[in-house]
C-alpha cells in the first residue's frame, strides 16, 4: 500500500502510520485483492471533520470518520476495468480517502474503555472497508463488514484492552 499520511492535528504518534500499513495488508488479503493501491489518510480536528460531514453529507454534526470512495465496484477488483484510475508514475490505483477525527476517537476510545490506539485502528479499517465498498447500512454487508473489521484488527494484534 502506498498511503499517504496526514496528522492535522499532531497527535498521532510515530507508529500509527506503521500499524495502520498492517492493518491494511490485513485488510486485503482478507478480501483476497492483491496490493495495488493507494489511500490517503488524514487525522483531523472536530471543526474538519464537521464540515466535510455537512458538505459531503449533509448532516450538520462532527463524525468520527468518513471514507470518500475514488473507485465504485471495487470488488472484485478488476484492473482492467479501472485502469483509467491508474496513477501513471506509480501503477498504483488510487482507492480514496479516509478522515478521522481524532477527538471523536478519543471520545469513543473512553467510552468504549479502550485504549485509543485501538479506536484509531479500527476507524482506518472501518474507512477502508467503505473504499472497498462495504455498506453496514445492509445487514448481511454489515455482518461481511464487521467480520472483515474485527479479523483484521484480531490478526494485527489491536485488543479492546486498554
Amino acid at each position: 500500500m502506498s498511503a499517504n499520511f496526514y496528522d492535522e492535528t499532531g497527535l498521532a504518534g510515530s507508529g500509527v502510520q506503521k500499524r495502520f500499513s498492517e492493518l491494511y495488508r490485513a485488510v486485503i488479503a482478507r478480501l483476497g485483492v492483491e496490493d495495488v493501491f493507494e489511500v490517503d489518510v488524514t487525522l483531523t480536528d472536530e471543526e474538519t471533520i464537521h464540515t466535510l460531514n455537512a458538505e459531503n453529507r449533509g448532516v450538520d454534526s462532527v463524525t468520527d470518520v468518513l471514507s470518500f470512495p475514488v473507485m465504485d465496484g471495487v470488488l472484485p477488483f478488476d484492473e482492467t476495468a479501472h485502469e483509467d484510475d491508474r496513477d501513471p508514475e506509480t501503477g498504483l490505483f488510487m482507492l480514496g480517502d479516509i478522515v478521522i477525527c481524532h477527538r471523536r476517537a478519543e471520545e469513543q476510545a473512553e467510552e468504549y474503555g479502550h485504549s485509543l490506539e485501538r479506536e484509531l485502528c479500527y476507524l482506518f479499517v472501518h474507512g477502508l472497508c467503505h473504499l472497498f465498498g462495504f455498506d453496514h447500512e445492509t445487514d448481511d454487508q454489515k455482518a461481511e463488514m464487521r467480520a472483515v473489521e474485527e479479523a483484521a484488527l484480531t490478526e494485527c494484534g489491536v485488543t479492546r484492552e486498554v
